[in-house]
């Protein structure tokens, strides 16, 4: 298939004002495909393998290990493993279930009452 060609728009400006002004190849990279994969992702560990796999194998994935901005160094799981009321151990993917993690932690934050204490 062929790749389109890059094009090179540059803003028009007068001449008086072309000097310092940084011009921006908006065109395609030709490194990169015209259409995603439907697997890919920022990063890496945020993709869902696609064949089945144990809660023990999601437990050992990880999505981020490197250090932040401030030196700091990160580690993010790809699922967290929680428990259900039923006793039931459930995979949540840090990103698609984001929502479902952050109901947990609000429960996890609630009494036996069920008022929600603040930590």
């Amino acid at each position: 298939m062929n790749k389109p060609e890059k094009s090179n728009v540059n803003a028009t400006v007068d001449s008086d004002e072309r000097e310092g002004q940084v011009s921006q190849d908006i065109g395609l990279s030709p490194d990169k495909p015209e259409r995603p994969d439907t697997f890919d992702a920022s990063n890496p560990g945020d993709r869902i393998k696609p064949e089945a796999q144990t809660i023990e194998e999601k437990a050992q994935q990880v999505a981020v290990d490197a250090p932040d901005i401030t030196g700091d160094h990160i580690k993010v799981p790809t699922y967290f493993v929680v428990e259900e009321p039923d006793g039931e151990q459930k995979a949540l993917h840090h990103v698609k279930d984001a929502e479902e993690i952050s109901d947990v932690i609000r429960q996890a934050r609630t009494d036996e009452e069920g008022n929600r204490t603040w930590r």
